[in-house]
């Protein structure tokens, strides 16, 4: 085990040292990390490289938490989020080539019971377009109802009949995670194997990705965890629970870190292999990569490319000539980034344990344009740092003002008036309940999730949450009558863009 362990550290260490001959980015690049990692206040990161199939850079950066300040390497864990769905794409795109599914299958051919909002879209929508985020639907439109919350993946796919399309059926892209569990859920019906059985049974067991979580239940449980931390919620870095997304698992439950990564990126690079073993056929791999929506036709600059689109879990676009594969994850108090350019065989994932920055994309391309224009130097990450400082800074005003109105005027009705239990058609039920000057909001989809209504003035109510990834709002009474009250409810738009509408409908 030594002699294995030492023979694949100096393989490391060689390819290091060669890629470090021939790029001087790569070279510099714990330095040029340090400083910018500071600058987006991310506590700690992960990146690791694939070039020539070889890995030539796992390392960690700062720390897995702000107390202990436990070291991040290349071994810790972080939440990938919605890179989970690659893994997805790829095992229906397997099942597929193995002929036990077609990809064109009508959901209905396994869920007879299912439903969307337009029934023409129930007999038409097929596995693919659940894959491909063409239901009509809006990007994230769902997902407070669904995301952390206490709902089964059966009664996800049961509410989805709920969600009123915004545009017709496969004309748009409209990023839907509960579309990615339906689409896993596919599996079991076709297979009697439960998703995460099959994809670590068929993909991260024979890659090697031994520490790699498939469920994110308890992850506080789970060793050399980095903790998750975000700026999003008034400016400055606090922590935030973790995320519980097995009843959206397909979509986004996995957790992993770069070392392991790495191997996923080998073996996407070098055409399902990994080893000099074929772990998944290629056919499985081309099928995620063919576009089925497209995002965008007209060409952009830095990086020059013409066209975007989606397969099976993945973005495909150009990037300065060569096709580039790639995807983020966001997750609470994490995002991360994985980038393949099966051309130029290189591949770069990228973990941080802070939500609210860009430096995990930003530093993807700075890595990508080190190997593709080796004569300039990259500087993306240090550009974005000045947008970052100035959003944080108004984040930080903007609240701060909103806390300066708490109890600025009285309230003009007794605060008993908003007791009672008030319900939205997707969401289900929300409670409140007066305390003191005060509403105690109680969202019963979700474990454990409050909020507090503070009054301002003007009809406004300032709206803090339990768990403050959700944000710090002001939300009014659309109707604040004695005996018909509705409220619009926001959540942060990372999770959701939509104001829920909750009507009361009895004391």
């Amino acid at each position: 085990m030594k002699k294995k362990y030492f023979g694949l550290m100096a393989t490391v260490l060689t390819a290091t040292q060669l890629t470090a001959q021939t790029n001087k980015f790569i070279n510099k690049l714990d330095d040029y990390i340090e400083s910018v990692r500071l600058q987006y206040d991310v506590p700690g990161m992960a990146v690791a490289i694939v070039k020539n199939g070889q890995v030539v850079h796992a390392k960690g950066y700062g720390f897995t938490d702000t107390t202990k300040k436990e070291k991040v390497t290349a071994e810790t864990l972080f939440f990938v989020a919605s890179n989970t769905k690659l893994f997805t794409g790829t095992a229906l795109a397997w099942l597929d080539v193995q002929k036990k599914i077609s990809l064109d299958d009508k959901i209905t051919k396994y869920y007879p019971k299912f439903r969307l909002y337009d029934s023409a879209a129930t007999q038409l929508v097929t596995v693919r377009d659940m894959l491909t985020h063409r239901l009509g639907t809006k990007t994230f439109q769902g997902d407070f109802t669904f995301f952390d919350g206490n709902l089964s993946r059966q009664e996800i796919m049961y509410r989805m009949r709920l969600m009123k399309p915004s545009t017709p059926f496969r004309q748009n892209f409209g990023y839907c995670n509960s579309c990615y569990l339906t689409a896993g859920e596919i599996i079991p019906a076709a297979t009697g194997i439960p998703w995460e059985v099959f994809v670590y049974d068929s993909i991260l067991q024979p890659l090697g990705m031994k520490n790699t979580q498939v469920l994110s239940k308890n992850a506080d449980q789970f060793p050399h965890i980095a903790k998750p931390y975000t700026t999003a919620c008034d400016g400055s870095l606090q922590q935030v629970p973790y995320d519980e997304w097995d009843n959206l698992a397909p979509a986004a439950s996995i957790v992993s870190n770069v070392s392991e990564m790495a191997n996923w990126l080998q073996c996407q690079i070098d055409s399902g292999k990994w080893q000099g073993k074929q772990v998944i056929p290629w056919r499985a791999i081309q099928k995620t990569r063919d576009v089925v929506t497209i995002l965008r036709s007209r060409k952009i600059t830095d990086p020059v490319s013409h066209f975007m689109g989606y397969g099976l879990g993945a973005f495909v676009q150009d990037y300065d000539g060569k096709t580039y594969i790639h995807h983020t994850g966001g997750a609470s108090g994490m995002v991360s980034s994985v980038g393949i350019l099966p051309e130029e065989k290189l591949g770069v994932v990228i973990l941080t344990n802070q939500d609210n920055q860009g430096l995990f994309v930003s530093l993807t391309e700075d890595i990508i344009d080190s190997y593709l224009h080796p004569d300039k130097t990259p500087n993306k990450s240090v550009e974005g740092v000045a947008d970052y400082i100035a959003t944080k800074k108004k984040t930080k005003d903007d609240i701060a003002a909103l806390q300066k109105r708490i109890h600025a005027q009285p309230n003009p009705r007794n605060i008993k008036e908003y007791e009672g239990a008030y319900i939205h058609p997707l969401y289900g039920i929300m409670t409140m309940k007066p305390q003191g000057n005060d509403v105690l909001l109680t969202f019963k989809s979700h474990k454990n999730l409050t909020a507090t209504l503070q009054y301002m003035s003007d009809g406004e109510w300032l709206l803090s949450y339990s768990n403050p990834v959700m944000g710090i709002h002001a939300v009014k009474f659309l109707k604040d009558e004695l005996n018909d009250k509705t409220i619009g409810i926001k959540v942060a738009d990372f999770i959701e863009y939509d104001v829920y509408e909750f009507k009361k409908y009895y004391e």
